[in-house]
Parts: structure tokens; C-alpha cells; sequence
């Protein structure tokens, strides 16, 4: 059933009667929204965050597109009973001044130009409602099947344009290898470089033609809501079909090439930039078709392949079907299948009109990216969940690395590119080659290489890590006389890395004399081994010069803002350069500015004082602009029992230093404190190293001291692997486990998953019910301070950060990594109203003031501090009895 919540007169619409902190949460939000705030706000996993986050937003969208609608009701009212100058402040922004204008103008200039801007902020209304009326009236015919027998006729058509066009690219590439030969010529045009203007800026909206109007509409003020993975914004979809705005609210979900390409031909090439040249390949085919067809009289060109889904009347009506009805991934890629419509593309198109834009968050803090996509920010709200490493999001989409190996596999393939089209190049294109060629070769020779010799050969004579500020590494590398800026926007406007793409490596710097074909050649034509074909296409995929572009672009930063690294290995291909981004707040400021209000929301926040001095305040954001909100958990307070322990069994203090954790009398206690657990706590026990070196040090030692083999025969042994693809299976079987043993009964009580803080179950993976009754932290996860990064960082922050609570800013910034990823594993284990799980955490410093305040305040109020082992077994065998006894013969208390 539906029920309404109300707080301070707004209207909440819910699936169901909220918890208290959801009525909380959603008025908080809705007022950081209306008053254009920048929030921080944390909502425990369980608590329903999601649906708050969705019934807060849209609630406040419906309130102000009404209001919106009002205002431009009277105004129009205003302007037809001809009371011009009562205009509505809100939307036209502030009077001027009757007397005199603010240049000193006479009165009647100044009431002219009111007059005007009053008439054209009605004649923008009117057209701003009729664009509106059009668009409600087309998918109201949509949502009434007016349109069905067109559509039905039109899909036939496109099906059978669809296989036509899907023989002649199978036809094509079946050719033999003599007649691919004998295109070459042919299709060497399409390598060649066309004039270069520098100065001159082309508006291109992303695959869009410029005489296409009906696919582009006014911007609607929306929601940007995004989050780490597709995953979570399938789950996150989902809940708004749920919702009560899952019927009224036009949404659209936003992805990668990967997950929306719906031409098996493409999705074949499996990597993501293959995937991407081959979509923009054929795209040019398709806009260069028209041209093709008017030379039909001279010299027969090549036939080439255009994707049969990009077709702009079927985009059109896929981007009306998105609008109509919410769809998540899985399901708009069916609807693209369904339509013979590229759903990348025709998400796109929608993003003009919808209400609500889900998307991956790189795809939005990214500039290059929200601009290609079409993402316009200006007076918009955005939403970031699972917000709690955005900084080191930041950093990474930022931050950029080389090899010397890319760097000299690059400068081979463009020299040879240069030397064979050079007498069909412009004179602006070669400069700019010659220039990215001297880039390259300084880029190695910093490394301690040549450009001219194989990398893998040249043997580096000082090994080690050296960092450089932007400025004296430009000096050092002798190209701070090179305009960087132009340099980069030579590569992004000229596509040249996607020109020089079709060359292909044989060897290590040997290019061959052909452009690509459907066949791979060997120097003699002969067709190679399956092998070299899929080495070829590793090292294709690699892209060496996308890779250095992305490096010449972070280059262009701010001197203070980052630093280069230079990671000298033993050879010059091991070798790399590094850009380390500093002050991630200089690509976050340009989202707070555009944005009505920005909420950076997760489920574990703490500390945020990272957010808030890194983040927000670096990026100019005013302090009274920032608004923070936290809420406590639906769980009852006897629902968790959450111990510091102090020492362990045999008083062995527990400090777990890089000194002291590898002791053997250590990884003894900590072996003999999981081993009393395993006896009292059922089901599954989760147990949290700071390192995957650590985990395996001490599982070798039990292994070695026969603790291994007394756990084993209470709770199956379970470790995280290091390789994603083998996660699921683990935790299918350590579920399974689980399910088996607390059906049968006997001697094995469940099982223990041995992982790794940071690693790939500490985030995204839920150990709810049996499958986490206790969560165990051995050690302090403190982050290696010996790393080039982490020091610089660390000297970074010292410089500029004021000191607070006495402590140096890189000391605050040692501890909060720590505690941001403490806070992440163990919250995996409450993941709702009825859960119920303990909480270890194994070394005496968690007691310290500042660490302990930096714990989630739901997780704080309940922390035991035990001393001595023995008061917290008691607690911890009374606390899982009585859960048990709770389970199995209390009324109404099952899961």
C-alpha cells in the first residue's frame, strides 16, 4: 500500500508508512534542495536510503516544475492584459532601476531595455510551452498505442533494411585477401587528415546532425543521480519503478558503449575501446554514405560497413519510449533489439527532456565526458550516492600513467604514419605531428631511453622513484616552450590517435606498410596465427597515444595542483610517467558551481571532514552553503554488539604495527581469539586483514602451528581471491556452506571467509542474515605512508590545510583513510530492520578518542571497550545465545 509523510507542510509520496529517519532524511533533503545547498548526506545500508533519496528529490521536482508552471501562468496573464513590467522576479531575475540605468543611461533607454527583456522572457515562455505541449501530447499518443500499426509497419521495414545491410558486412568481410588488397588504395583516404583549424571551435553535439531539431529540445531542470556501478543503478531504477513516481517521472539511464551496444558486431571486439573506434568508424561511414552516393561517376569506392540500429527515426522513437515509461539498462538495450535502435545514442537524446538521468558518476565528473554526452549542469541538481570515495574518484578519472613501452610503440606508428601520408598533409597537420613526435621522444629520454631503440632492450641505470612538480618537469624534459593547450586540442579535434588506430604492431616497434583490412597480414600478406592475432589485438587495445593524450591533458594542470612521477624500472618499457592529481577539488568546484545543489550522499560518510576541507572548501564552496545530515539505524539497539578488544586470550595486548603483526605470538592470539568465536557465533563469520600479504602470512603460519586445522573443524575455510571474475564463485559456495550446515547441524557450525579490507568484498558485497553474524577487523588498515603518492599527498596537505585539533593535516588524512575503510567492511554485516550481527575489532588503539569518534555514530553509541578477552567472550556468547533463542522460540521473530 501507499502512504504519504508529511514534515513542515511538504508532501512525501512513499510505497509505505517510513521510518521516522526517512521522514527526517527526505526533509532534509528536500530543503537542501529548495535552498540550492550542498549537502552531505549519510544514511546506514538498511535504513531504505534509496527510496528517501528518490520520494525526496521527486517530491521537491514536482513542487518546483508547479510552481515553475504558476509563475509562467501569471506572468503570460500579465503580458496579455497588457500590465507589462509586473514581471515575476524569479524567473527574469532582478529589476532595474526606474530612475536611471547603472552606465548612467536616461530613463526612457533603461525602460526600453526592460521592456524588451520582459518581452523576450515571454516570447521564451510561449515557445518554452508549445516545445512542452508537443512533447506531452507525442507521449501521451505512446502511452496510447495511437501509434502502434506506424510503428509496426516501420519495424518491418527496418528489419529487413537490417539483414540487408548485416549480409553486405558479412559479404565484405569474406572477401579474399587479393581483393582487400586491392582496396587499399581506396581506403587510405579515410587515414588522411583533414585541414586543421586551430582557432576555429565546431559545436558538434555528440552523433548528432546539426539539421536533426527534432532530436534535440530546451534542457527541463532535472535530477542527476549517480552511482559507482551499473549494478547499483539497475537496483536503484528499480526502486523508483516501485515508487510512487515510477508511473509520472520521465527517466533515463545513461552507460557505456559496452553496456548498451546492441550490434553483435561491434559487441564481438569484447574490449571498450574497440567497441568505441568501431561504433565511431561506422558512424563516419553512415555521415560520409550522402557524399559517397553523389560521386557515383567517378572511381568506385570501397563498400563500407554502417551500423544498421543508427538510424535517426528509430533513435527518435526509442528515446520517446524511454521517456514514456522507466526503464533501467537491462531493459533499454531490449527495447533497442526490439526497435533496431542504438540505445546509446537514443538515451542520449532523451536526456533533454527527462526528469530524472541515471548515470555512473565518472560519466559526470568527468568534463570531457558530461560534455560529449550532452550533460548540461547549469541550475541542475546532483545526486552522488556510495559517495564515500569520491575524492579518490576524483583523483583516479584525473590522474594518468604511461609506459615507456606506450610512449616508444606510439612514437613508432605516428613517425611512420607522418613519413607515408607526409606529401598528403597540410602544413598545420604536420606541426602538430613533428611536435607530438619531439613530445614522445623527451617523454622517453626522461625516462633514460631513446625512442629509436626497442624499450624491452634498453636497460635503465638509476632505478627508482623520483617526483617533479608540472613546471620543472616541462623544463627538465626541454618542452616547456610546446603550447600543451593547443597541443591536446589538436588531438581531441583531429582524431589522429583513431587515424594511426589501423596500423598494427609486428614485433616490438616494426609498423607494417598496410592500413587495416578484414584479415590480419604478416610482412609478406601471409594470414598469421591465431597467437599473433590476439597479441595484435592486446596491443591494439592498449591504444598507446589515447593513453598519452590522456597524459598530456593532466599535464595542463594547475603547477600546484599536481605532481609528475617517474618511476624508473629495470628496462625503459617497465619504465613510466605518472600524473598524480593533488587537489581533486579543481575538477569538483566546476559541478558546485554550475549546479542548483549538489548532495553527496552514502551510507558511511564518516569522518567527513575529508569532504569538507579537501573537497568543498578547496573548490571555493562557502561554508554556510554546506548543510550535513546523519541518521541512525532501524535496527533495535540489542541488534548489534559491536567490541574494541583490547588483548587477547592469553593477555597478549593486541597492537597490530608493522613492527609488532608479524610476531608469531600475534598471529597465534589472533588465531586462538577467531577459534573461541567459531564455537559460540553461528553461521558465517567475516574476517577483515588489512593486506591480501597479510591474510596470507598469517593463514601460511596457522597452516604451519595446526590453528588452521582447529578452526577448520568448526567453520569451513573460505579466502578472498585477488581475481574479480572468481569472486561470485567464492561467495556462492561460502553461501552454500552456510545454508548446509545450519540445515544439518553437527559438529560445523558454518563457515569463515577469510578478506581484505579495500579489496573486493570490503565494498558492494552484502553478508546479511547468516551470512555475516560476526564481522572481525584484525589490525588498523592504515594506508602504506612509504608510497611516493601517499608522502606527497601527505606534504601537500601540510602546506595548504590549517591545522586542526592539533594535529598535522597529513596525520588527519593517515587516520580518516584508515577509518573510511574500517567503516566500510563492517558495515557489510546490518542490512536491515531484523539483522543482527557482532562486531570485533582486534587492536587497543580503536579506543583512542580520535579513532573512536570517527566510527559511524550508530555503530559508536553501542561500542563495548573490553580490556581483557574474557569480558568480551561473556558478552559476545550471552549476545548470540540469546539471538538464537530469539530465533527459533520467540513469536513473530523471524527473518
Amino acid at each position: 500500500h501507499r502512504s504519504r509523510a508529511r514534515r513542515a507542510g511538504t508532501s512525501f509520496p512513499f510505497p509505505y508508512t517510513p521510518y521516522l529517519i526517512q521522514e527526517q532524511f527526505m526533509a532534509a533533503l528536500y530543503g537542501a534542495l529548495e535552498a540550492g545547498r550542498v549537502g552531505i548526506f549519510e544514511s546506514p545500508t538498511g535504513t531504505g536510503k534509496s527510496l528517501s533519496l528518490i520520494c525526496g528529490a521527486l517530491a521537491w521536482l514536482r513542487d518546483f516544475e508547479q510552481k515553475k508552471r504558476e509563475e509562467e501562468a501569471r506572468l503570460l496573464a500579465v503580458e496579455e492584459s497588457g500590465q507589462e513590467g509586473k514581471e515575476c522576479p524569479s524567473l527574469a531575475g532582478p529589476a532595474h532601476p526606474e530612475s536611471q540605468g547603472t552606465a548612467g543611461e536616461p530613463d526612457w533607454v533603461t525602460a526600453f531595455v526592460q521592456k524588451k527583456e520582459e518581452r523576450d522572457l515571454v516570447d521564451r515562455l510561449k515557445e518554452e510551452q508549445i516545445r512542452r505541449k508537443k512533447r506531452e501530447d507525442r507521449l501521451e499518443k505512446i502511452r496510447h498505442n495511437v501509434q502502434l500499426k506506424y510503428v509496426a509497419k516501420r519495424k518491418r521495414a527496418e528489419e529487413d533494411e537490417t539483414k540487408r545491410l548485416l549480409q553486405l558486412s558479412k559479404e565484405v568481410l569474406s572477401e579474399g585477401a587479393g581483393d582487400a588488397l586491392e582496396q587499399l588504395d581506396d581506403n587510405e583516404e579515410e587515414l588522411i587528415l583533414a585541414e586543421y583549424e586551430s582557432d576555429e571551435e565546431k559545436k558538434v553535439v555528440s552523433g548528432l546532425e546539426e539539421d536533426d531539431d527534432d532530436l534535440e529540445e530546451e534542457h527541463v531542470t532535472k535530477i542527476y543521480y549517480c552511482s559507482r556501478t551499473h549494478s547499483q543503478l539497475s537496483q536503484f531504477v528499480r526502486e523508483v519503478q516501485k515508487s510512487p513516481f515510477g508511473k509520472d517521472t520521465r527517466l533515463v539511464s545513461l552507460g557505456s558503449r559496452q553496456n548498451l551496444c546492441v550490434n553483435e558486431e561491434v559487441r564481438r571486439l569484447g574490449a571498450l575501446q574497440l567497441i568505441n573506434d568501431r561504433c565511431m568508424e561506422m558512424q563516419k561511414n553512415k555521415h560520409e554514405k550522402k557524399s559517397d552516393e553523389e560521386n557515383e561517376g567517378k572511381k568506385r569506392r570501397v563498400s563500407r560497413t554502417i551500423c544498421p540500429f543508427y538510424s535517426y527515426e528509430q533513435m527518435q522513437f526509442l528515446r520517446d519510449e524511454v521517456l514514456v515509461e522507466v526503464k533501467d539498462i537491462e531493459q533499454l538495450v531490449a527495447l533497442g533489439r526490439e526497435t533496431k535502435a542504438c540505445p546509446y545514442y537514443g538515451s542520449r537524446y532523451a536526456i533533454s527532456a527527462a526528469q530524472l538521468v541515471v548515470l555512473p558518476y565518472q560519466m559526470l565528473l568527468h568534463e570531457p565526458t558530461r560534455n560529449a554526452a550532452g550533460i548540461k549542469l547549469k541550475d541542475q541538481v546532483v545526486i552522488i550516492d556510495e559517495a564515500h570515495n569520491l575524492i579518490d574518484t576524483i583523483t583516479c578519472i584525473y590522474s594518468a600513467e604511461v609506459s615507456g613501452s606506450q610512449l616508444c610503440c606510439a612514437h613508432s606508428q605516428l613517425l611512420q604514419y607522418m613519413e607515408r601520408y607526409r606529401k598528403r598533409l597540410k602544413a598545420k597537420n604536420l606541426m602538430y605531428i613533428k611536435q607530438i613526435l619531439y613530445l614522445l621522444e623527451r617523454f622517453v629520454a626522461m625516462l633514460g631511453g631513446n625512442v629509436n631503440q626497442n624499450p624491452s632492450c634498453q636497460a635503465v641505470s638509476q632505478t627508482g622513484t623520483v617526483l617533479k612538480s608540472i613546471n620543472d618537469f616541462l623544463f627538465q624534459s626541454q618542452i616547456d616552450n610546446i603550447n600543451l593547450f593547443k597541443v591536446q586540442r589538436y588531438c581531441e579535434k583531429s582524431l589522429i590517435s583513431r587515424k594511426v588506430l589501423p596500423l598494427r604492431i609486428y614485433g616490438q616497434l616494426s609498423w607494417p606498410k598496410l592500413p587495416a583490412s578484414p584479415f590480419l597480414f604478416g610482412p609478406a600478406g601471409t594470414p598469421q596465427s591465431p597467437a599473433v592475432e590476439a597479441e595484435n589485438d592486446q596491443v591494439r587495445t592498449a591504444s598507446p597515444l589515447m593513453q598519452i593524450e590522456g597524459f598530456l591533458s593532466a599535464l595542463t594542470n594547475a603547477n600546484q595542483d599536481g605532481r609528475v612521477i617517474l618511476n624508473r624500472q629495470g628496462t625503459v618499457g617497465q619504465s613510466s610517467l605518472k600524473f598524480l592529481l593533488l587537489n581533486p577539488a579543481v575538477h569538483f568546484a566546476k559541478v558546485v558551481e554550475e549546479c542548483r545543489a549538489v548532495i553527496i550522499a552514502g551510507g558511511t560518510m564518516q569522518p567527513v571532514a575529508d569532504f569538507r576541507e579537501q573537497l568543498l572548501s578547496c573548490a571555493g564552496v562557502d561554508p554556510a552553503r554546506v548543510v550535513e545530515f546523519s541518521c541512525g539505524h532501524v535496527i533495535p539497539p540489542e541488534n548489534i554488539l559491536p567490541i574494541i578488544l583490547c588483548s587477547g586470550p592469553s593477555n597478549q595486548q593486541l597492537e597490530f604495527t608493522y613492527l609488532t603483526r608479524d610476531l608469531p605470538q600475534m598471529m597465534d592470539e589472533t588465531g586462538r581469539i577467531l577459534c573461541n568465536l567459531c564455537n559460540v557465533v553461528p553461521g558465517g563469520v567475516v574476517c577483515f586483514f588489512p593486506s591480501y600479504e597479510y591474510e596470507k602470512q598469517v593463514y601460511a603460519h596457522w597452516e604451519k602451528t595446526g590453528l588452521l586445522t582447529r578452526l577448520a573443524a568448526k567453520k569451513k575455510i573460505f579466502q578472498e581471491p585477488k581475481k574479480a571474475n572468481q569472486v561470485e564463485q567464492v561467495l556462492v559456495e561460502y553461501a552454500k556452506c552456510i545454508k548446509r550446515c545450519s540445515q544439518a547441524g553437527g559438529q560445523m557450525t558454518g563457515a569463515l571467509l577469510l578478506s581484505v579490507v579495500g579489496g573486493k568484498m570490503s565494498e558492494g558485497i552484502n553478508f546479511s542474515d547468516d551470512l555475516g553474524r560476526c564481522v572481525i577487523m584484525v589490525g588498523m588498515p592504515y594506508p602504506n605512508i612509504k608510497s611516493p603518492e601517499l608522502q606527497e599527498k601527505m606534504t601537500w596537505l601540510d602546506k595548504k590545510m590549517p591545522r586542526a585539533t592539533g594535529q598535522a593535516p597529513s596525520r588527519v588524512l593517515i587516520e580518516n583513510l584508515c577509518m573510511k575503510a574500517v567503516n566500510q567492511s563492517i558495515g557489510r554485516a546490518i542490512r536491515h530492520q531484523k539483522d543482527f550481527a557482532s562486531i570485533l575489532l582486534l587492536d587497543h588503539r580503536y579506543a583512542r578518542p580520535a579513532v573512536f569518534n570517527k566510527l559511524p555514530q550508530w555503530i559508536r553509541e553501542r561500542t563495548q571497550v573490553k580490556p581483557a578477552f574474557g569480558a568480551a567472550f561473556a558478552e559476545l556468547r550471552k549476545f548470540h545465545r540469546g539471538k538464537l533463542d530469539a530465533l527459533f522460540c520467540g513469536p513473530g521473530n523471524g527473518l
